[in-house]
């Protein structure tokens, strides 16, 4: 008898293994339909409180106001990508990505301004190179095999996008759509309390999300300004572009700030480094100090706390933890991950102490 128990429990058990690998290995398999779902899902609760307004404002019903809501965000789209078809011509232009040797010509002219401007000794400089060996490993092709992947990869967006698009039609369309769906592997007893936390984790994303977009629009006015006062080209689009980049915490402003160096610099290609490329170069810098000095100091702790309802001390440790542990993405998706985890706990584990603590302003 207590062999056939032991037998079972480990034919159960082994079961368990082989289901659990099972599930991880068609999980992985299908990671293309997660990540549509899970864009959908953001703009879905981007989108939220615009359906919220039509309804409610403007009275429409709630299918017309999911279309309205959704041509508006695709016309964005569109708008977006139409803003950084220029960009890409004129610094294609600039640095004559299609051209090497003209391309190798202005980064040689920049090389010898710089180093007479500095005082450098460009015999150093040179003899610094051959002796690390970095020019023998520059590979002058990639800029062409980059062009063509991005050509080869638009197959593949095309249909991303479409998913993604359609997705996002159905959840705005019943909100309660994903919701029903992770409810059926929550048991009966708890389903109640489920409900309350999906519905006010829905809200406080959809607030953290909208947050977002206060947050990049005020970069954006302010690196607008500084790019178009000092004459650098395709102003707006590198403003947006650079503003965009700052919803990667930390890492994400300082890609922005080499990104805005190098599009600054490039957009007055062929001029006096000294007397014109250096000073407004530096200019722009310090705007976009300045920038960031507002992001850090004024707008972002305010929208974030608001939006979340957490101390922008907790903010900070939450996402430099999950940035140490995860990486990039984690560092992307700590605050809405935190958030819903902060709400679930309130609902299951309100008597604990440290979760009341973590709590007390939701």
């Amino acid at each position: 008898m207590n062999s056939k128990i032991i037998a079972n429990g480990i034919l159960r058990a082994l079961a368990i293994v082989i289901g659990v690998a099972l599930l991880i290995y068609f999980l992985y398999k299908i990671q293309s339909v997660i990540v549509y779902i899970a864009i959908a899902s953001v703009i879905s609760l981007i989108g939220l409180p615009i359906v919220r307004f039509l309804k409610s404002k403007l009275k429409f019903k709630n299918t017309f106001a999911v279309v309205t809501t959704m041509v508006l965000l695709i016309a964005l789209l569109v708008g977006l990508v139409r803003m950084f078809i220029p960009l890409v011509v004129e610094q294609g232009h600039n640095l004559a990505l299609l051209d090497i040797n003209q391309l190798q010509g202005n980064i040689e002219d920049l090389y010898f301004q710089l180093t007479d401007y500095f005082g450098i000794n460009s015999y150093d400089v040179e003899q610094s190179l051959k002796e690390s060996n970095l020019l023998s490993k520059l590979d002058y092709s990639i800029i062409p095999n980059f062009l063509n992947s991005v050509v080869s990869g638009f197959g593949s967006f095309s249909v991303g996008l479409f998913s993604v698009i359609f997705i996002a039609f159905f959840l705005l369309k019943d909100s309660k759509l994903l919701e029903q769906g992770i409810l059926v592997f929550v048991p009966d007893n708890k389903e109640t309390r489920s409900k309350k936390s999906f519905e006010k984790i829905k809200t406080l994303l959809s607030r953290y999300f909208v947050g977002l977009i206060f947050q990049i629009l005020i970069l954006f006015v302010i690196y607008t300004i500084v790019l178009l006062f000092f004459g650098v080209k395709n102003a707006v689009v590198i403003a947006f572009l650079c503003a965009l980049l700052n919803l990667i915490p930390y890492v994400g402003p300082m890609i922005g700030g080499v990104l805005m160096l190098t599009l600054t610099m490039s957009s007055f290609m062929g001029s006096s480094f000294s007397e014109v490329i250096l000073p407004k170069t530096t200019y722009v810098m310090i705007g976009f100090i300045i920038g960031q000095l507002v992001d850090n100091f004024f707008s972002q702790p305010k929208i974030f706390s608001a939006a979340t309802k957490a101390h922008p001390l907790e903010i900070f440790l939450v996402i430099i933890i999950a940035g140490i542990l995860f990486g990039v993405i984690g560092m992307i998706v700590a605050i809405p991950t935190y958030t819903a985890i902060k709400v679930i706990l309130k609902e299951f584990l309100a008597d604990n102490k440290i979760v009341k603590q973590l709590t007390k302003n939701l």
